[in-house]
């Protein structure tokens, strides 16, 4: 585990960290077993190290925090939009493969109803529970919801998680010190607050 944390910590001195984490964002609303928040934390505790060195770091040996959250917020978006956009297009066999699905049809309840009422929240929500954003958009885009309706709260979903997740790792490196401890504990507060987002989500009555 440490041996992975430190092969991403050397990834974070490139200025390649921006499009592997765009990259990374973009792909894991159709693969969410990606390590798209492990890159973002690693790369903002980075940055929080860079900047406690001082005039000791070289400026493009470190990511940029607003860089960071404006890469990882840009791609998730992206992804987002590309999800529904195919969901939307769907096909005899899309369609069949989300009917099927009971995590897929809950949603469907609970999302079409939040839109409809002019509220996205459950979008936002969702950005931070494991698969949530898949299942999100997907469904948007299956239940044939407009466009207006759902990006807004589609880029405040990817704003809020990529700005929660870089000020985990930012300031965890602040307070802790120690990246490798830093990056640990940030990792478990994103993981919590994943499954507190989920596990609320499944609480929730459909009429909320």
């Amino acid at each position: 585990m440490l041996e992975s944390l430190g092969q991403v910590g050397a990834l974070t001195a490139s200025p390649w960290i921006y499009a592997v984490v765009a990259v990374s964002v973009l792909l894991d609303v159709f693969l969410p077993i990606l390590p798209s928040g492990v890159l973002v934390i690693a790369a903002a505790t980075a940055a929080a190290a860079g900047s406690a060195a001082g005039s000791g770091a070289a400026r493009g040996d470190v990511p940029d925090v607003l860089f960071l959250i404006l890469s990882a917020a840009t791609a998730s978006v992206v992804g987002d939009l590309v999800a529904y956009r195919l969901a939307w297009r769907g096909g005899p066999r899309l369609d069949r493969a989300l009917a099927r699905s009971r995590r897929l049809r809950s949603a469907q309840e609970r999302l079409g109803a939040a839109l409809a009422r002019g509220g996205g929240a459950l979008v936002v929500l969702a950005r931070f529970a494991p698969a949530g954003r898949s299942v999100v958009s997907f469904t948007a885009g299956f239940l044939h919801r407009r466009a207006r309706d759902f990006l807004p709260w589609s880029a405040l979903a990817g704003l809020s998680w990529a700005a929660y997740s870089t000020a985990l790792g930012y300031f965890g490196a602040h307070w802790l010190g120690t990246r490798w401890l830093a990056t640990l504990v940030s990792l478990a507060a994103l993981f919590a607050a994943g499954a507190g987002a989920g596990y609320w989500m499944r609480r929730r009555p459909a009429e909320a």
